[in-house]
């Protein structure tokens, strides 16, 4: 992973369900089981940063996924490196994918997806994704360097 510009896909585990409050969004009731949250980094930094931000935790919360990634465990990040956003073509390749449930609304005040967060009982895998995804797509796991 470098600090290159890319669309990523923050794999999520919830342990125990909880009613979680998300900003001005609304409230989550979400489920034990597996998110997964498509965002682009073309900021400074790029993916790099954008993941290492992610994967803390105690951060200021300024994007929808902050108020879930507090409750929830980081299991790992799919990314491309791009100076092409992909979020969207992404958001709809994850929508297509049998088991993944968009969460209506969430994260996509900003376009006109119908969602960029997915839920999923068992942990979706990244090679169902490549199938249907543009171009390469890595995995990045959190035990490795960001």
């Amino acid at each position: 992973m470098t600090a290159d510009t890319g669309t990523y896909v923050l794999i999520l585990r919830c342990d125990t369900a909880a009613r979680l409050r998300i900003g001005r969004w609304g409230v989550l009731h979400a489920r034990s089981g597996y998110y997964a949250y498509v965002g682009s980094a073309f900021g400074p930094g790029g993916v790099r940063a954008r993941v290492a931000r992610h994967a803390r935790r105690g951060k200021a919360m300024h994007w929808h996924v902050d108020y879930l990634r507090e409750h929830a465990v980081l299991a790992s990040v799919w990314f491309a490196h791009s100076g092409t956003r992909l979020e969207h073509e992404w958001a709809d390749a994850l929508a297509g994918l049998a088991g993944m449930e968009p969460v209506n609304g969430f994260g996509c005040s900003d376009c006109r997806c119908e969602s960029h967060l997915f839920f999923s009982p068992a942990e979706p895998l990244p090679d169902r994704f490549r199938r249907v995804a543009l171009g390469t797509v890595a995995v990045w796991r959190p035990d490795e360097a960001v």
